[in-house]
């Protein structure tokens, strides 16, 4: 099954909802076995299809909220958590999408991450009518590596709901370790800047904001801060505790000059280790934490208006397939009833014709064939269920049974019962050599020792 990891850009606070476009986005395509098929840059109608789709949200549209949840699942799970979360919350709650973490911390709370209800709704119907259907939106904070240091810390919960500025400065108590990442100069979601050549002046532009992500435990936050001032914003958040500091590097189809601009404000980190977009859209794969879920959970069945307008004309064809079929199969019904009354009328003229005194026809094969019957015998033919001609057949498809084998023989209702001997042994090649003389015959089992046959005419 292949994969399409996409890197989301973060929302832009100031541009209306009616407003909202995404640039070119930047992208990974990795096949059923893992490799890399293809890395660029395209916009969202452009991005190669796969089984898949993961999206990166960035870490300024999430606020991720430690809290006790009951213990609750579907509808009545969504109906608690804006309850649960609504005092931590600046924004009304009933206007976010509110999706729970699976794992559960080790005081017993869980992390709840809060996003714009409309701007997730933004993306995951951008995908879905993007021929996307099976999404998954993971946060792009849980796919930074974690170092060994950093790694018991994020089985941890925090201390309280404070700001970061604030945590680990409890005096006695050792501060948790801050993985911090730059993911490079902010490109807005504002039509203006996606006008043409807009993104390449975001990026090269003096004094341009740097996406920063700060992640503390089971906690992160996104920010938007001066390149000049990043190395000061990372250090007064981290305070006393030990920070391990990444660069988003080697994004794929970045513009002409981005190079020299990377390296402009990489020098300002000091100590900041390179992470390849590759490698954080690989670790997108093992993260557990899907924001898509409760309204927005993945439905590969559903049939929406982008779907049904790409099955139309099969759904048009089938449709005509079934007028046609059903039109046909009656028009073949007629066909086939009128020869049917054709050959009935036929018959029954034959019948008239032929005997002239029936004055009530019902069957007319079946009385032709009991008046032919009839002539016969006042002709003093022998019917084929008389005596003789049964007996006459039977003597002609003994073959290898002798004829002092039978021990008694029966003639009533136009049949005949042959009894053999104890131990003659019938073949099974006499029902065959009976047929072929017209007659048809059968062991007769209620007599319980299978010697005895059945015999009657096969007309």
């Amino acid at each position: 099954m292949s994969t399409l990891i996409v890197l989301m850009p973060p929302r832009d606070p100031a541009v209306h909802s009616q407003e909202w476009q995404l640039p070119e986005l930047p992208f990974l395509l990795l096949d059923k076995a893992g490799h890399t098929q293809r890395a660029g840059r395209a916009a969202l109608g452009l991005l190669p299809r796969a089984s898949a789709t993961v999206l990166l949200v960035a870490a300024r549209d999430l606020l991720s909220v430690q809290a006790s949840v009951p213990p609750l699942k579907g509808p009545r799970l969504r109906q608690a958590l804006p309850n649960v979360v609504e005092d931590q919350l600046i924004q009304d709650p009933q206007t976010c999408h509110l999706a729970l973490d699976p794992q559960t911390l080790a005081d017993g709370r869980h992390v709840v991450a809060a996003i714009d209800r409309g701007w997730f709704r933004f993306l995951v119907e951008g995908f879905a009518a993007a021929g996307h259907r099976n999404l998954r939106a993971v946060p792009v904070a849980r796919c930074l590596p974690q170092p060994e240091a950093a790694a018991p810390a994020q089985e941890k919960a925090e201390p309280s709901a404070a700001s970061p500025e604030s945590a680990g400065s409890a005096p006695g108590v050792a501060a948790e370790p801050v993985i911090a990442c730059v993911f490079g100069p902010v490109i807005s979601t504002a039509p203006t800047l996606l006008a043409g050549g807009a993104p390449d002046l975001a990026l090269s532009a003096p004094g341009a904001a740097l996406e920063l992500v700060i992640v503390r435990g089971a906690a992160a936050q996104g920010f938007a801060v001066p390149a000049a001032s990043a190395a000061a914003t990372i250090a007064a958040l981290a305070g006393d505790a030990p920070v391990t500091l990444y660069a988003l590097t080697a994004l794929p189809g970045e513009p002409a000059g981005a190079a020299r601009t990377q390296n402009a404000w990489m020098a300002q980190l000091p100590g900041a280790q390179p992470l390849t977009f590759e490698t954080l859209a690989r670790r997108a794969l093992a993260c557990r934490f899907d924001l898509c879920q409760f309204e927005f959970a993945a439905q590969p069945w559903r049939l929406d208006r982008a779907t049904l307008r790409r099955l139309r004309p099969a759904i048009v064809l089938v449709a005509a397939s079934i007028v046609v079929a059903i039109v046909g199969a009656n028009l073949q019904w007629l066909m086939l009833a009128r020869q049917r009354d054709a050959m009935e009328a036929q018959m029954t003229e034959l019948l008239l014709n032929a005997f002239p005194k029936t004055t009530v026809v019902l069957d007319p094969a079946g009385q032709m064939t009991r008046q032919l019957q009839q002539l016969r015998l006042a002709a003093g033919e022998p019917s084929p269920g008389d005596f003789l001609a049964l007996a006459d057949g039977l003597a002609r498809s003994l073959g290898p049974v002798p004829p002092n084998a039978i021990a008694a023989l029966h003639y009533h209702d136009r049949r005949l019962d042959v009894t053999f001997k104890p131990g003659v042994n019938v073949d099974a090649g006499l029902a065959e050599r009976l047929a072929r003389n017209g007659l048809a015959g059968a062991v007769d089992n209620s007599s319980g020792n299978g010697g005895n046959w059945i015999i009657r005419s096969a007309s």
